[in-house]
């Protein structure tokens, strides 16, 4: 009973001390709310590249032509061969008579074009879907050994400069979240440490009259939390509709169809329970390290 009147007298104080000292949690709120836009602005830009990554990373193929002097039976043999290493996912044969239909069914001109030739010119072809990109170049080389296949191509060059950006891309705002994470926590400490010095006088007379340590740092704890969750409502609510107008707006992707945007929902709910508990978190643990630190309790 004892430790439930501490709670209820704790949450209670750490509400009155928020309106109490209005300026300085205004300053607490303020400096929460900047720096949550930013943390929200780098996750959001974080899944999605994550999210742009993965889906080329799902449209990466191996495109290997075989000789013309080939048989089905050498074909049949390396597809195979192919569907048994660790890394391919999936193995499409097109040969060239469907390759030469489906040219002449992207234009007119280029039917004209092809009904003059007496013979198709074209060679039977797999795509070659991988499991792992970053084993792309592995499996075009291995690909490329086969005594009947005459050649195999994935965009060698370009893919790895594309999967090196996005991966510095991604790596690069993991980091500057957590940086922004430890910036909303020494803010709110540095800012209550200036409340907690404000109330000395106060914080003495509870030790003079016997109050536990616990009794007197609850309270603290518990106006950072408060402090934080109202610092983190209006990144939630920029986040949630600012996402979704830009999702609407753009279309569900950027500059090209390539580079889709993840669905709003339930992507942006989950965000704003990040920033939620990141605003409730970092705002306990800056009270907490102030009351520590700079008091001595």
């Amino acid at each position: 009973m004892r430790a439930l009147r501490i709670l209820n007298r704790s949450i209670r104080d750490s509400f009155k001390s928020v309106f109490r000292n209005l300026s300085l949690s205004m300053a607490s709120i303020a400096c929460t709310t900047v720096t949550l836009i930013l943390v929200a602005i780098s996750l959001i830009l974080t899944y999605n590249v994550n999210n742009i990554t993965t889906n080329l990373e799902k449209e990466l193929t191996v495109v290997a032509y075989f000789k013309a002097d080939s048989t089905e039976k050498d074909r049949i043999n390396i597809e195979n061969d192919l569907k048994t290493m660790p890394n391919i996912d999936k193995v499409v044969f097109k040969s060239k008579d469907e390759w030469i239909a489906e040219m002449k069914n992207e234009s007119d001109t280029l039917k004209t074009t092809l009904d003059y030739l007496e013979s198709n010119p074209l060679l039977d072809s797999i795509t070659v879907t991988v499991k792992d990109v970053n084993g792309l170049k592995q499996t075009a080389d291995k690909i490329r050994s086969y005594d009947f296949i005459s050649s195999a191509e994935y965009g060698e060059g370009m893919v790895e400069n594309i999967i090196g950006i996005f991966d510095a891309i991604s790596k690069g705002t993991i980091i500057i979240v957590l940086a922004l994470v430890l910036v909303t926590a020494f803010l709110i400490s540095n800012t209550i440490k200036l409340t907690i010095f404000s109330r000395k006088t106060e914080i003495e007379i509870m030790r003079l009259v016997g109050a536990s340590n616990i009794a007197i740092k609850l309270p603290f704890i518990f106006e950072g939390f408060v402090l934080g969750i109202i610092g983190s409502l209006i990144p939630i609510l920029l986040t949630v509709y600012g996402y979704v107008y830009l999702f609407n707006t753009t279309g569900g992707y950027v500059f090209t169809k390539i580079l889709i945007l993840s669905d709003p929902f339930p992507f942006v709910f989950i965000v704003s329970a990040f920033l939620l508990v990141i605003g409730a978190l970092v705002g306990m643990f800056g009270s907490w390290r102030a009351v520590r630190k700079y008091l001595k309790i």
